[in-house]
């Protein structure tokens, strides 16, 4: 096995060339045995495989810097590294991350997981390097769908003032490529890129202009070339930037990548090297539906199937029904998305109101500008966008639509801990973040049956407002428990007195969970619903201090400007503040990968830490 000589970063370069297929073939073979058992991201894996064996033979770790964009894709940089006994614990508590991570490997030069962020960074790397005066290679590798993310191009824009080099691999998955298309793709990368005939054209300029009317001749030339270029060579968006452009180029051929990566390494300045790949690569049913083998749990491979038992109902579910419902009754509602449409449950949507669904790609900042326009002109729009990747549009929430009172609806998916992804998707600030910002108006629904109320209360807000909601199953518990929904009012489930429980959202079934110990040893215990983050109910707040000799507030979210600083923010100015309060949030931390169940057992917030927390404050 060719795998099996890859202890270390760099040991590729040890491999023949007569074997680079096959070595390709063993680590497709490798990733679809463990991610099929321990489920993770399948098909943008499969297709950089060559891509990456390719910057692995071209790069000498750790002395030069690859930055992966997002980092989903860098299963097999992980392996070249030397990290594959790791990969039976891939996305597990302690075990290897699904995204780079430098803790894990000098040979990963940043922690990434967000879209559009590498360019940005590997230009920093590359500038950094020159103030230093070091000599070492910086790339970024970039898909084509972060590409329609806005800081990519502000990224590019600022790339086109350096001086040295910079390589920028464009991994374009998204489209076929001709044997005659990159064959002239190749052979116009060569020529534009040769030294001798940039400075043959140079010189030809330099001529022309000691020449009479030289000046204007040299012009029209520039022009004709300059309009033949863009007939005749991809990539002229980039030129007219001020890049160099290379490509396309056939990303799983390694030779053709060597060759264009050693050009694209001559250029002084930041140079794109535009490849293709085939997301799902070598795995047929992923080449098929790259969308569903984006990310899995686990599955068997000679089916595809998932080896989970069959799903249950999920939030996301919940919202994709409900707004088919909405958008029948309500014209004038529109779905917006940023490049999620399947994550955020909105491809039935889409499917059934083609005109009033908006997917921006991955345009979190425009999504909600967008957003405020539409309903600055009479629409209603819900814009469902993942917690940790609205953190991206937080001026634009502030500026644009809070300001304007614009009635948007921001539909908070995944938020609280998510698990497996790690730190940079946990939707732990949200809270936060949105009840800082004047005019919004935050809630969150205990369950399922509250979270249909809740949006349909969202449809017919006059401002703006977030709902937000955890990834998973959906809670179906409590539904005896249902008063009718009112601005800015909680609602009592248990009113007993001594120990009152005050939860958001998701934390409403732990707190059922943590009520139920507490009776068992005989405490009299209260559970209120909290239902509105942004008010908070201060008459119930006042009727909380009379009988109760501590108040717990329960929220998935940091406590630093969470519900919990709110509530002891308001004791305190009204001076009721007598009254032991605790606070369960998430502690000051990045909180890392692993099951949902044990990250929260890990920062004390399952039932039975809680239940142990409680009785060592009272």
């Amino acid at each position: 096995m060719l795998t099996e000589k890859i202890k270390k970063a760099n040991d590729i370069k040890d491999i023949d060339p007569s074997e680079y297929k096959q070595l390709a073939q063993e680590i497709r073979c490798f990733l679809m045995d463990k991610i099929s058992k321990t489920g993770g991201h399948l098909a943008s894996n499969l297709g950089a495989v060559e891509l990456t064996m390719a910057l692995h033979l071209f790069l000498d770790f750790p002395e030069d810097k690859l930055v992966w964009d997002v980092g989903h894709q860098s299963y097999t940089h992980k392996i070249l590294t030397g990290r594959q006994e790791g990969f039976d614990s891939l996305r597990k508590y302690k075990g290897l991350s699904g995204f780079p991570k430098r803790k894990e490997s000098d040979c990963d030069a940043c922690d990434t997981g967000h879209s559009s962020t590498s360019i940005s960074i590997a230009l920093g790397m590359a500038v950094a390097r020159d103030i230093e005066q070091k000599n070492n290679k910086v790339a970024a590798v970039i898909g084509d769908g972060a590409l329609s993310g806005g800081m990519a191009y502000e990224a590019l824009n600022n790339a086109a003032r350096l001086k040295s080099n910079l390589m920028i691999v464009l991994n374009d998955n998204n489209m076929s490529i001709s044997e005659n298309v990159g064959g002239m793709a190749l052979y116009l990368g060569k020529i534009r890129t040769n030294r001798k005939y940039q400075e043959l054209k140079d010189d030809v300029y330099y001529a022309l202009a000691k020449t009479p009317a030289g000046e204007r001749i040299a012009d029209k030339i520039k022009r004709s070339k300059d309009s033949i270029k863009r007939l005749m060579i991809p990539g002229m968006l980039f030129e007219d930037m001020g890049l160099t452009y290379i490509g396309p180029i056939d990303g799983h051929n390694i030779a053709h990548m060597m060759k264009a990566f050693k050009t694209a390494s001559k250029v002084d300045g930041a140079c794109i090297v535009h490849v293709i790949t085939k997301k799902g690569k070598g795995y047929i049913k992923a080449e098929e539906n790259p969308s569903r083998f984006h990310g899995v749990d686990p599955f068997y491979v000679k089916s595809g199937e998932n080896k989970l038992q069959e799903r249950a109902e999920t939030y996301t579910d919940v919202y994709a029904d409900t707004m088919l419902e909405l958008a029948k009754k309500r014209e004038n509602i529109v779905a917006i998305t940023a490049a999620m449409p399947s994550g955020t449950g909105l491809a039935r949507f889409q499917k059934a109101y083609p005109e009033r669904c908006f997917d921006v790609g991955i345009a979190e900042e425009h999504a909600v500008s967008f957003a405020t326009g539409l309903a600055l002109q009479g629409c209603k729009p819900f814009v469902a966008i993942y917690s940790s990747f609205l953190q991206r549009a937080y001026d634009q929430i502030l500026h644009d639509t809070c300001i304007n009172k614009a009635p948007v609806v921001f539909a908070i998916d995944r938020a609280g801990l998510v698990g497996k992804d790690g730190e940079t998707h946990q939707g732990v600030f949200d809270l936060s973040f949105l009840s800082a910002i004047p005019n919004m108006t935050v809630i969150a629904p205990k369950n399922k049956k509250e979270f249909k109320e809740m949006l349909e209360y969202c449809a017919d807000f006059g401002g703006p407002i977030a709902i937000r909601y955890p990834r998973g199953n959906v809670y179906d518990g409590l539904n005896e428990y249902q008063d009718t929904l009112k601005y800015g009012k909680s609602e009592w489930i248990y009113k007993e007195q001594e120990i009152v429980l005050v939860a958001v959202g998701n934390m409403v079934k732990t707190a059922v969970q943590v009520r139920g110990r507490l009776k068992l040893q005989g405490y009299q215990v209260s559970l209120v619903n909290a239902r509105f983050v942004k008010p908070i109910d201060t008459e119930m707040m006042d009727s909380i201090t009379v009988n109760h000799k501590i108040i717990v507030c329960m929220e998935d979210n940091v406590k630093r400007g969470g519900y919990g600083e709110h509530v002891a923010s308001y004791l305190k100015e009204s001076g009721k503040n007598a009254i032991k309060m605790l606070n369960i949030s998430v502690p000051d931390k990045f909180v890392e990968h692993g099951d949902v169940d044990e990250l929260y057992k890990e920062i004390g917030m399952d039932a039975d830490s809680i239940v142990e927390r409680i009785l060592e404050s009272l």
